[in-house]
């Protein structure tokens, strides 16, 4: 798709690959770059999910300071607000999406994974928002994204302290969900994201877009967007499809119709 980040296709799953030398750090291209790709990826019919990989020896090392450092407060308020729409667009994806997460994925790296749905992480990966040693805070949905995953406490100590976490704490505290060697981590991933490609692809979307947006509401507006998703699907070819199969005993076929 771009010069920095592709998209690779292998069967039904999509790699959204950052290949920004050495450490993937986080500029303008690069999350323009990820935004196009992703809705690329959202937008193709024949893919029914997502792994998001940085490569063998690094996930993304966080933003790229150099170009953060010389800017002003108008500057930098338009660019985070750029940075967050193209992460956001990485979140909005309708289909299960696996961070795959190598070496560092600190700050902003930290921020894109959590943008996934699930996280497969190496066992000498290192995750966390060290910002605040910089003087600054998480800028591209740390501090919303991170809370709502782990809890406040424990977000809140990561934030603040700026530590690095690794793996086996990572995996501890909610923030992965599932460690495993580091030559393993990719094929992992990809393994998590195909076991649910062969899913209702209108049921996938639906049920992502009920559980996201049902935790910023409460309970009740929550389960009318769960009744509104629920009966919608009524009107699919995939749940003809499926409660079929149910009454045949075989095994449903879906078209994400």
């Amino acid at each position: 798709m771009g010069e920095i980040v592709r998209v690779e296709r292998s069967g039904k799953i999509a790699t959204i690959r950052l290949d920004r030398p050495k450490m993937n750090a986080i500029d303008a291209r690069l999350h323009q770059e990820i935004a196009e790709c992703a809705r690329a990826v959202d937008h193709d019919p024949e893919v029914r999910a997502v792994v998001l990989y940085g490569g063998e020896r690094v996930f993304a090392a966080g933003a790229d300071i150099k170009e953060m450092s010389g800017m002003t407060y108008a500057e930098m308020s338009a660019y985070c607000a750029a940075l967050q729409a193209s992460f956001g667009v990485v979140a909005a994806i309708g289909k299960p999406v696996v961070a795959a997460i190598t070496g560092y994925a600190l700050g902003g790296g930290c921020e894109l994974a959590l943008c996934a749905d699930f996280r497969v992480a190496g066992e000498g990966a290192k995750l966390g928002q060290p910002e605040i040693l910089l003087g600054i805070i998480p800028g591209a949905g740390g501090t919303q994204r991170l809370p709502r995953l782990i809890g406040p406490a424990r977000a809140k100590d990561l934030i603040f302290s700026g530590r690095h976490v690794t793996a086996a704490e990572a995996l501890a505290i909610g923030l992965v969900d599932r460690v495993v060697p580091d030559e393993e981590v990719y094929g992992a991933a990809c393994d998590l994201a195909a076991s649910y490609a062969d899913g209702p692809p209108l049921a996938l979307r639906a049920a992502k877009q009920a559980v996201d947006h049902g935790l910023d509401a409460d309970l009740g507006t929550g389960l009318e967007i769960e009744r509104l998703h629920f009966s919608g699907l009524f009107a699919t070819d995939d749940a003809k499809a499926g409660m079929r199969a149910f009454t045949e005993k075989t095994r449903a076929e879906f078209s994400g119709h």
